[in-house]
């Protein structure tokens, strides 16, 4: 059976060389190169939602591949498809980096320029590695295979928007559905989700900052089990802490969560630091908070904006979601969406307050009532993103998620 090889690499000059030395090897099937880490993730994503047998046996990543960096990269494959081997392409073939490579879950390293039988090789000894954990995991081994959980971040066009209610509700609305859920206070200097929810609770995402290989053990002793059946990981209670989890870290973080949970609910407050970037970068979706008014709107579009020259993510890959909408106001989703280029959530979120500030008062936000106009059109939010598992029987434009019924307002 010929190898599957897809090549991971940004550079016009380096994609020529690695694909002709490719399709040079004995039983080799390379497939059309990608250019960067999001097309890799989505293109491995899509394959393993068909079948662990759709994806291919090796994967190249260059060094020079972006914008997400190589071993990150690597990281994130190797926690995501662990039965797919990766093979790290780079300049710099010391000791030093061959154990990084190791350390982040590369099966191989290939010098630059590429010699015919170094390649030939490692694809060899790799496809062969990648060949004996799929026979493993078809004989019933319980290694995580597939695309992981939906990771959803919900970030704020300026403070106070309603992003931590919003990211909170999401989060019940999947838990309460039969979802195992996890809901992250990346809001690291100013999170709120602990004092919404009641919580007391010593550890944070912190103590996952400093720690380079993150098991479930590890995992399980830093979140939070709440009383409605939600994971949470808390922000430090000391806002200065909140430095020490670097872009790095949160990947890793998120990966981690991602293998674990089926959905991931993370609010990314308002201010955009190096956690909450790479979290935005690496979710299935992201959402936006913004209210209908001119301060809000301009905030919205000037984060989208930001995202986009950061190369986070793309105005069209975001969704905003209208929180305190009513028909009287002159800024209205259509408007919204233009202004913005993004997309924007079906469902809005009426302005209705007085609902909240008994259960926001009381740090007790999970006890919302169900007839809620608010909480029904955050839980018909969750069921629009799909995070919510459809009971038996239900009929297209019955009862949405949670048994709530999704409300529009024109």
């Amino acid at each position: 059976m010929p190898t599957r090889i897809l090549p991971a690499v940004g550079d016009t000059d380096a994609v020529r060389s690695v694909t002709t030395l490719l399709s040079q090897l004995p039983d080799a099937e390379p497939v059309a190169p990608v250019v960067d880490s999001t097309q890799l993730i989505d293109t491995l994503a899509r394959l393993a939602a068909e079948s662990v047998d759709e994806l291919p046996e090796v994967v190249i990543v260059h060094e020079r591949i972006g914008p997400v960096p190589a071993l990150e990269l690597i990281r994130e494959v190797a926690l995501r498809f662990p039965a797919v081997g990766v093979i790290l392409v780079t300049s710099d073939a010391s000791p030093g980096l061959f154990q990084a490579a190791m350390d982040y879950g590369a099966r191989g390293l290939v010098a630059l320029p590429l010699s015919y039988e170094e390649l030939a090789s490692r694809v060899q000894a790799v496809a062969q590695w990648s060949t004996g954990v799929r026979r493993h995991l078809g004989a019933g081994g319980d290694v995580f295979t597939g695309v992981g959980g939906t990771v959803v971040t919900v970030s704020g066009a300026k403070g106070g928007a309603g992003t931590t209610v919003t990211a909170i509700q999401l989060a019940l609305a999947a838990q309460a559905s039969g979802r195992s859920t996890a809901l992250v206070d990346m809001d690291l200097q100013t999170g709120d989700i602990a004092s919404y929810l009641d919580v007391q609770f010593r550890r944070s995402v912190v103590d996952l900052a400093a720690i380079t290989d993150i098991s479930p053990r590890v995992l399980a002793d830093a979140v939070f089990r709440h009383d409605t059946g939600v994971a949470l990981l808390l922000a430090p209670a000391e806002g200065e802490r909140g430095e020490d989890v670097t872009d790095r870290a949160a990947r890793q973080i998120v990966s981690a969560l991602r293998s674990r949970y089926e959905v991931v609910v993370i609010d990314c407050g308002a201010q955009l630091g190096g956690a909450g970037a790479a979290a935005v970068e690496m979710a299935d979706r992201a959402l936006l908070v913004t209210t209908p008014d001119v301060v809000a709107v301009r905030g919205a579009k000037r984060a989208v904006r930001m995202w986009d020259r950061l190369q986070i993510r793309k105005a069209e890959e975001t969704t905003v979601v209208v929180n305190r909408h009513s028909r009287g106001t002159e800024i209205q989703p259509p408007l919204i969406q233009k202004i913005t280029g993004t997309a924007v959530a079906a469902t809005v979120v009426p302005a209705n307050f007085k609902e909240l500030q008994s259960v926001v008062d009381a740090g007790r936000i999970h006890e919302l009532e169900s007839k809620s106009s608010v909480k029904q059109a955050l839980w018909g939010l969750a069921g629009e993103l799909g995070l919510v598992k459809a009971p038996d029987g239900a009929q297209k434009g019955g009862r949405g998620a949670g048994g709530f019924r999704r409300r529009k307002e024109g």
